[in-house]
């Protein structure tokens, strides 16, 4: 199969948006030592995604173009390197297509701020080649779709509950209460039910037309965000709240503060530059409530919990939208437009 021709998405240059997307022929690769060559039957995009292409990450990880970008997919493995063996072709499968650790920080603006990768992407494909130890089974009743939603957005918001807002999700441990802004889109729907599975009290915050859309996901509590109740991010039941799963921008820390309980945290997943000088401003004044630049470092462990969970039912993943490959430019420029509800996924 390696070397015939496969449909593929990529760009040739930073910036353009969805026009700078070009529909290619190129080579199916073949699978090295250490990887599976999948069939992709969904892939999903993500402001990450985006963010790449306008060149926030230009300075420290820079693209050799061309580029095909997208790092989440679900398919069925066709192909495994001579090292793998806990895979074989027809196995269905969902993989992330990144790779990374967490040795320094790099800064990008996008859903998952914090992170140190190396910009793999190659998921706008019909095949892809993925490492073994970035790809987990998909069991049959979990559609590629649903699994192709969850390696950077609920992997983030995995991460964000559990390591750095404490939350339990097998519901032990002592309630917390937890605040999720931008609660519809891609994380943050993932952050409000994975939060419920804990002993949390939920409050959230989106557009007036997803209010309904967000309390069906679990929420005790859901704020418009542009009504001055929302603004001001008060709870309507006066909880202050212990960590802040902070999806969206453009929120001072002077509106979190009088809303965090003694020792509450902001974790923030799109931090830019005020975000950081008060991180520090709060660390050298060993303040109790501080803001927290998110550090992602994604296990393949968690991404296969994930699945389990959508598999029994106790996790699922919204989809906004699904597009053809042949038409991957519109599902990008509605992932620019930052109103999806959920996620946005393409099928080759």
């Amino acid at each position: 199969m390696a070397g015939k021709l496969m449909h593929a998405v990529q760009y040739n240059s930073y910036g353009g948006g969805a026009e700078g997307l070009k529909h290619v022929e190129v080579p199916i690769p073949a699978p090295s030592k250490d990887e599976v060559l999948i069939k992709v039957e969904a892939a999903s995009i993500n402001p990450f995604d985006c963010n790449i292409q306008a060149g926030v990450a230009r300075p420290i990880l820079p693209l050799k173009f061309p580029f095909i970008p997208v790092y989440d997919v679900a398919g069925e493995v066709v192909e495994v390197g001579s090292g793998i063996k806990n895979f074989k072709a027809g196995d269905k499968v969902v993989s992330m297509l990144f790779f990374y650790g967490i040795s320094h920080t790099v800064p990008i603006a996008s859903c998952s701020a914090f992170w140190c990768l190396y910009l793999g992407g190659g998921g706008l494909v019909e095949f892809c080649v993925a490492k073994g130890n970035r790809t987990v089974p998909r069991p049959p009743d979990v559609s590629a779709a649903e699994a192709a939603g969850l390696p950077i957005a609920a992997l983030t918001a995995h991460m964000t509950l559990t390591q750095f807002a404490g939350v339990k999700l097998d519901g032990s441990g002592p309630e917390k209460n937890i605040l999720v802004t931008a609660a519809s889109g891609g994380v943050g729907h993932y952050a409000v039910q994975l939060a419920k599975l804990g002993n949390t009290h939920v409050t959230a915050t989106c557009g007036a037309r997803n209010i309904e859309f967000v309390k069906s996901l679990g929420a005790d509590e859901v704020l418009d965000y542009k009504t001055p109740d929302g603004a001001t991010l008060r709870s309507p039941s006066g909880r202050k709240y212990d960590a802040v799963v902070h999806c969206t921008t453009g929120i001072p820390w002077s509106t979190f503060e009088p809303n965090l309980s003694q020792n509450g945290k902001v974790i923030d997943l799109t931090p830019g530059v005020s975000t950081m000088m008060t991180f520090a401003l709060k660390k050298l004044t060993c303040s109790k409530k501080q803001i927290v630049p998110l550090l992602v470092d994604a296990k393949v462990e968690n991404l296969d919990y994930l699945v389990k969970l959508v598999k029994e039912g106790k996790l699922k993943t919204v989809i906004n939208s699904k597009h053809p490959l042949s038409k991957a430019e519109d599902a990008w420029a509605k992932s620019i437009d930052g109103h999806a509800t959920g996620k946005i996924i393409v099928e080759p």
